[in-house]
């Protein structure tokens, strides 16, 4: 089974699409960080999905704390040039619905 820690607002319902595809979903509690991805389970996750490039330095804090988690940003911001080195995917809710999304990380 897939396990997702989602951080943001995720305005177009990614955490419950992974959700109807049976995955199990953890939603960070405020702004990505050290402490609050730890309490989210970052470290057996599969999957890291970020919906607000606010928390684009989550990215770096995560592969610190899991090496083989996949980085998945959903979201209309750019990603930060710092953080598009260590990003998997980095998808425009614009170009692909939140069910095909879901359907392949799943």
């Amino acid at each position: 089974m897939t396990t997702a820690v989602v951080a943001g607002a995720d305005p177009d319902g990614l955490g419950e699409a992974l959700e109807d595809e049976g995955a199990t979903v953890v939603r960070v509690a405020g702004i990505a960080s050290v402490d609050s991805l730890g309490e989210a389970g970052i470290e057996d996750a599969d999957l890291l999905v970020l919906t607000d490039m606010d928390d684009a330095t989550a990215i770096a804090v995560a592969k610190e704390q899991n090496p083989d988690v996949r980085v998945v940003t959903y979201a209309y911001d750019t990603l930060p040039e710092f953080a598009k080195g260590q990003a998997d995917l980095a998808i425009d809710p614009n170009l692909l619905a939140v069910d095909v999304v879901a359907e392949e990380l799943v």
